[in-house]
């Protein structure tokens, strides 16, 4: 008797993630730990990030138009958002994200252990 395979279905919520685009980060795990970057885009229903400069990929395109030759490409490849943290660059630490509400009732991103803001 055949089984069915299974798809895996992209998830229909959103994660909230703590993280934005253009906020230093740093590599937590795997094979690009320790190295920090800028966020380029993220992708809050798979949970994952584009760091800039880390989990370089190489890619060979063929050539599209006559007379042209083929490349290679090297691009930045999604990493997990649980494997990045935020990395304060004045005080050069890693750090967790505290949402907060403000005096004035609205809601601001610092940082725990430097108790710096972040917007």
């Amino acid at each position: 008797m055949m089984q069915a395979t299974r798809r895996q279905q992209k998830p229909s919520e959103r994660i909230k993630m703590r993280i934005k685009k253009g906020d230093t980060v740093q590599v937590m795990a795997g094979k690009d730990k320790g190295k920090t970057g800028e966020i380029l885009k993220t992708f809050p229903l798979e949970n994952r990030v584009i760091v800039k400069g880390v989990n370089l990929r190489t890619k060979h395109m063929k050539p599209t138009q006559e007379g042209e030759s083929g490349r290679i490409v090297t691009e930045e490849s999604s990493v997990h958002a649980s494997n990045v943290m935020i990395y304060s660059t004045s005080k050069k630490v890693v750090s967790r994200v505290e949402i907060f509400v403000d005096k004035d009732g609205t809601k601001k991103r610092r940082l725990k252990k430097t108790g710096e803001l972040m917007d």
